[in-house]
Parts: structure tokens; C-alpha cells; sequence
């Protein structure tokens, strides 16, 4: 989810050979993150095992399928190098095992909704390029909400649906703790990839100092940020130590803070303002799709981004990177 954006003239890619495909295999899970190092997409991938084998595998296998897809289609190779075709792939395999469980209907899904989430990705491409801007995760919740509204209709998906604890109502006790503080803020880093243990948050906060360490500590402070509007709204402490408020507003948050924009003390208000309204925008996001499961996966972060980094040309005082 790099700034980087492929000229209008370069090329389509051929077959890449099984190194160089490899290495873009593994930084398209970096790329969830916006970090396009192949070092921090391996420490993300052991971060995905270390929150259980089948994340790290359902991960890989994402990314692989949506790169070798971009390949097969033809996508440009400064898209495909860098791992930019292959995070939303990523985010589907995480998603679909952590909500359908392990099995050969997930891992066809996975397949499937990778091949499908690659044309969304170059269909949004070239539909967000007037507009200078990235597709971040939308063809990830795009595919990924297609799929949990249409699971009820189909046997063979439903029996093997679990899914994750979503953000509950405001009851319960709201007052945090200092367990709920710190664990909290990991959480909302690893909750980018539906991840709620705090060490391996922290383990894909290592990943970030190693890729970006400005990128790391927008992170952190993001996730501060989030959390402290969940509690000043009144949301349940349980929820925000799971990282539920935390993990849009990070992404706001690094996406603004340096990545799409230059940052500057001006750029650091403004990713703090989109930090905040990522939060807000969680908690009416899953009342608005509490009827259809509350699953608001990363549209908060979607939706903020791509309405802040489009006022940026706008706004004097800030200036789009790259």
C-alpha cells in the first residue's frame, strides 16, 4: 500500500522468476502495513504464526495467489515487485480462516476470493488514478464482505463458520486498567490482522521499527489515540484492550503521518483528527452492519483515508508525499 504509483506507460509485467516472485510474495504481507521491506514482511509473517499456523499459512497463501494472479493478468511490474498486488490477498486469507475455519471450502474460497480480489485491486486502480489515489484495503473488504453476506446461503460455507468477537454494546465496565492500556495498544496494531494477543502486536510493531520507524511510532501513538476516544465515548474496557477501537485508527494514522502525506507538525494534527474520526466511524460502521454481522473489518480506515488524503490539495499547509 505504498505511495508508489505505477506510470501510465509502464509496461505489463511477464512471469516474474520464483525469487524475485517469492520476495513479492512476502512483501505483499508487509504491504498491509504499507511497508514494501522484505525484512518486515517476514517478521510480519512469523507474527502471523505466532498467532496461530493456520494465519501465517492462510496469509501466505493469499498473497501468493493475488501475485501470481497479477502476473497471469498482465499488471504492471512496479505493482507486482514491490507487493502491492499482493496484501489484500493477505487480509482474505487471514479473514476467511478466522471466520470459516480450516478446511477445503476455506481454502478454495481464499483461492477464489484472491483471483477476484486481484481484478478489483486493478479495476480500483485505474478508477482511484484521476483521483491520486490508493486503493488501500478496499478490494480486501470489498471480496471479504461479499463473502460473509452471502455465507448464510450456502451449506458447505455456513457449517464452518466461527468468526471473531465483535465490538459490543456500551455496557459493562468502562474504566481501564493498566493491563488493558498497554495490552490495548499492541492489540490495536495486531488487530490489523485480526490478531488480539498483544505480543504478537508487538511483534508486528518490530516489523514496523524495522521498515519504517517513523511508521512505527505513528503507529503506537494512533493506537493511543484510538483507544483514548473509545474510552472518552464510554466504550467497553474489554473491547478496547482487544485492539477493536485501535486498529483503523493505526492505519489512518501511519497513512497520514508520512506515508501519503509529508509529514510536518501540521500532518501530525492531521493524522491525530483522522485517528479520531477512524475510531468513531468503527463503532457506527458496526452498528450499521450489526444486521448483517457487524463485520466492519477495515472500511473505517477506507473511507477516512481516501476522504482526508482527497482534501489534502486543498489544505495549504499539507502536501502529498511521493
Amino acid at each position: 500500500m505504498t505511495s508508489t504509483t505505477p506510470a501510465a506507460d509502464t509496461p505489463p509485467t511477464r512471469w516474474l522468476r520464483p525469487l524475485p516472485l517469492l520476495v513479492s510474495v512476502i512483501r505483499g504481507v508487509g504491504q498491509v502495513d504499507f511497508m514494501a521491506s522484505t525484512w518486515t514482511g517476514l517478521i510480519f509473517i512469523v507474527a502471523l504464526f505466532a498467532g496461530g499456523w493456520r494465519y501465517g499459512v492462510y496469509g501466505l497463501l493469499g498473497s501468493a495467489v493475488a501475485t501470481l494472479t497479477a502476473c497471469a493478468l498482465g499488471a504492471a511490474r512496479d505493482r507486482i515487485e514491490p507487493g502491492l498486488e499482493g496484501f489484500s490477498g493477505t487480509l482474505i486469507g487471514v479473514a476467511f480462516v478466522l471466520y470459516f475455519g480450516v478446511g477445503w471450502m476455506t481454502t478454495l474460497l481464499t483461492v477464489l476470493g484472491c483471483v477476484a480480489g486481484s481484478v478489483v485491486t486493478s479495476a480500483l486502480v485505474t478508477l482511484l488514478k484521476p483521483f491520486n489515489l490508493p486503493t488501500f484495503t478496499a478490494p480486501f473488504c470489498i471480496i471479504t464482505s461479499a463473502m460473509l453476506l452471502a455465507a448464510p446461503a450456502f451449506e458447505r460455507v455456513r457449517q464452518g463458520r466461527i468468526g471473531p468477537a465483535l465490538p459490543s454494546a456500551a455496557t459493562g465496565r468502562t474504566a481501564l486498567t493498566w493491563n488493558d492500556t498497554w495490552q490495548g495498544m499492541f492489540n490495536g496494531i495486531g488487530q490489523i490482522f485480526f490478531q488480539n494477543k498483544w505480543y504478537v502486536g508487538l511483534i508486528f510493531l518490530i516489523g514496523l521499527v524495522v521498515g519504517n520507524w517513523i511508521a512505527a511510532v505513528a503507529a503506537v501513538v494512533s493506537s493511543l489515540i484510538g483507544m483514548a476516544t473509545a474510552w472518552v465515548l464510554g466504550a467497553p474496557a474489554a473491547d478496547i484492550a482487544a485492539g477493536l477501537y485501535g486498529y483503523n485508527s493505526v492505519l489512518v494514522g501511519m497513512a497520514l503521518a508520512g506515508i501519503f502525506v509529508v509529514l510536518t507538525p501540521a500532518s501530525g494534527v492531521y493524522a491525530a483528527i483522522g485517528a479520531i474520526t477512524a475510531t468513531g466511524l468503527t463503532a457506527a460502521l458496526t452498528t450499521f452492519f450489526a444486521p448483517f454481522g457487524g463485520h466492519t473489518l477495515t472500511w473505517p480506515f477506507v473511507v477516512v483515508a481516501w476522504t482526508f488524503l482527497a482534501a489534502v490539495p486543498a489544505l495549504s499547509w499539507l502536501r502529498r508525499a511521493g
